[in-house]
């Protein structure tokens, strides 16, 4: 069986911790063969690879994915680590969060659902997809030698359908509660250093920033925006009862502060704006926008 060289080898042993001796030794050829599988990273695939298509207990090396006990946290953490003491040692951490489906099918996938296929889809064009959705977290780093910003990802989990939950004994989480969970275990993995997370509009949830406003290293996060959106202030906190996360329509049309629309307000003769460089990634030219 072939093996990697030194460098790659004392990378991998940096995970070797977190396995019992036996399924290390069937780990270390799995990832072997998905370094060296072109197309589809299966098992199989994997084994064939490295000249194990032979092997008569296969089985063994598909146990470490479905049998095995080992932290895949624990595996992240390291990961994580090992992503920024190389591209990101100084300076804040960027981070980027986004969901995606695995299409799979399958009566044995329980946990797949329908969603909205965002790459087939558009503003009047509604495709359905039916898979897997994952909520990955990603290191925005610039890679030297590919000249542009690459997102590594650290951090993965699976964010099931509501029709998931239906019957059984544990609620339904939405994406943000999901990604809500991912971050403050972000934090806790990195209590000293600045972190910026960089999502789409799906994450432009009040509760979600509010909870992200309050820690006590707050994390700065950047979601896209609508221009046109109704933007109010918090509802006062009464006193005997609990505070809210947001105003009820009744305390919208007692107080009435309401913010001035962002939309408006680019059209507005009275509004000053001035003009600042932004650099549009580390090797790109800066621009100027308004």
């Amino acid at each position: 069986m072939p093996t990697l060289p030194n460098d790659y080898l004392s990378l991998i042993c940096a995970f070797a911790p977190y396995f019992s001796n036996l399924v290390w030794q069937h780990a270390q050829v799995l990832v072997l063969g998905a370094i060296l599988t072109p197309g589809q990273r299966t098992v199989a695939a994997a084994l064939r690879i490295v000249g194990l298509s032979a092997e008569r207990h296969f089985q063994t090396y598909h146990r470490v994915l479905n049998r095995a006990a080992w932290s895949s946290g624990a595996l992240s953490r390291v990961l994580l680590g090992l992503l920024i003491q190389t591209f990101a040692a100084t300076g804040h951490v960027i981070i980027g969060l986004d969901d995606t489906i695995e299409r799979r099918r399958g009566a044995k996938i329980r946990a797949k659902g329908i969603y909205r296929d965002p790459v087939r889809s558009s503003h009047s064009h509604f495709v359905k997809a039916s898979g897997l959705r994952w909520l990955s977290a990603m290191l925005l780093v610039p890679i030297p030698w590919a000249q542009r910003v690459w997102a590594l990802p650290f951090l993965t989990v699976l964010a099931p359908s509501e029709r998931y939950y239906a019957g059984g004994k544990r609620t339904h989480k939405k994406l943000t509660d999901w990604a809500r969970q991912m971050l403050l275990q972000l934090r806790r993995w990195l209590p000293q250093r600045a972190l910026v997370v960089v999502a789409d509009s799906s994450f432009a949830v009040i509760s979600l920033l509010g909870r992200l406003a309050q820690l006590a290293e707050p994390i700065c996060m950047i979601v896209r925006f609508r221009l046109d959106a109704a933007l109010y202030a918090p509802a006062p906190a009464s006193k005997g009862t609990p505070a809210r996360e947001g105003p009820t329509p009744a305390d919208l049309e007692a107080s009435g502060r309401r913010s001035e629309n962002q939309l408006a307000a680019g059209d507005d003769p009275a509004v000053v704006w001035r003009r600042s460089a932004h650099p549009r990634d580390r090797f790109g030219d800066s621009r100027l926008v308004a």
